[in-house]
């Protein structure tokens, strides 16, 4: 990649980073399934080792689901002092090599190495001498992806997982994403995903042979992006200043539901999902939002902002469960149930309060 006029971008992912970190600290925890979370009825694993991965436990997967698949599984309390200590000096190695530093939550980042700050021969040589560092420094194992883009590189970092990189040449970019199902596909989740297979969509090659107007017919706003990617074009820059706007999880549901005890379960599901996000990057958001879609199709949405951060998962149910109940009962099915949190900024711990579930607008 040395002698390319392109951009050259490496995704730094460490490896299963907050199981990694117990495991290390811990040396009876080394090659056991270990998840980090809470075996609480209401529970959520946040990270799980590779050991546990091979039982299927995964990160935002319910806790009795988890210990189902796996009654081995040790859960682990999060530490997130330390993961955001260690996160800190993986980011001052990051500093030594680019500016150019966007990072995704605190065990991911991207890194615009095209300024070859080192004067390492490649870009492959660079991201081989970051990961050697990290793990001298900390002890922990990191996998990077190289690549000519944002979308290709983040793709090549699970290539060689765990402990390996993968690079993706400008030569090879758009041959390499048509083999890949769109499941993989930043972007793509599970929901649409499923949408594509049902439109025959179910690799690169597929989404490629799909015409602009297909996709704007089938996903809307949606469709000029996964228009480029499905050729391995990205233009998005490393943005070290991005600043996330929110964080939010949707599902639709197989059939339309009509029970509010069933419709509460969906919302609670999906504010789960959000707040593993929430307590993986320790941001935290004022406004929580509810997105409910009919059997008709008409969209509706409660939203309500609080005086200070949700700093729980208890209150971000408590909040989505309110807004929720706002628009139950219906007498219409519905076919959609999302939650979004919002309104991010620094948690400030002398202003924690239990939140007030009334009194505050709700829009």
């Amino acid at each position: 990649m040395s002698d390319s006029p392109e951009r050259k971008i490496i995704h730094v992912d460490m490896d299963a980073f907050f199981a990694s970190v117990e495991q290390r600290d811990d040396p009876a925890l080394r090659g056991r399934p270990v998840a980090v979370g809470y075996a609480a009825a209401r529970g959520v694993v946040a990270a799980a080792s590779y050991e546990a991965r091979r039982f299927g436990v995964r990160s935002a997967l319910p806790s009795v689901t988890a210990l189902r698949r796996c009654p081995d599984l040790i859960f682990v309390p999060p530490r997130f002092d330390v993961y955001k200590s260690v996160s800190r000096q993986i980011h001052t190695i990051f500093a030594d090599y680019t500016d150019l530093i966007q990072p995704l939550s605190l065990d991911e980042a991207y890194l615009d190495v095209t300024a070859n700050r080192r004067g390492l021969a490649t870009a492959w040589a660079t991201a081989k001498d970051i990961r050697a560092r990290i793990l001298e420094a900390t002890g922990l194992t990191a996998s990077a992806g190289i690549s000519y883009n944002k979308f290709l590189a983040k793709l090549a970092s699970d290539q060689r997982k765990p402990n390996g990189q993968f690079a993706v040449t400008p030569g090879m970019g758009a041959d390499w994403v048509e083999t890949l199902p769109v499941s993989r596909f930043h972007g793509v989740g599970p929901v649409t995903a499923a949408k594509m297979s049902r439109l025959g969509i179910e690799t690169g090659a597929d989404l490629r042979g799909k015409s602009i107007a297909f996709l704007a017919e089938n996903f809307g706003s949606s469709a000029e992006w996964y228009w480029r990617i499905s050729r391995g074009i990205d233009d998005r820059p490393v943005n070290p200043n991005r600043e996330r706007k929110s964080s939010g999880s949707e599902t639709t549901f197989d059939r339309d539901l009509l029970g509010d005890a069933e419709i509460e379960a969906g919302v609670l599901g999906q504010a789960d999902d959000v707040w593993t996000w929430c307590e993986r990057t320790q941001e935290f958001g004022r406004t929580v939002t509810v997105k409910v879609k009919f059997g008709d199709f008409q969209l509706i949405t409660r939203s309500r902002t609080y005086p200070s951060a949700i700093d729980s998962q208890a209150a971000l149910r408590a909040a989505s469960k309110v807004l929720i109940r706002s628009v139950l009962p219906t007498m219409k099915g519905i076919r959609l149930v999302g939650v979004t949190v919002s309104n991010f900024g620094k948690f400030d711990q002398a202003s924690r309060d239990t939140l007030p579930l009334f009194g505050e607008t709700m829009i």
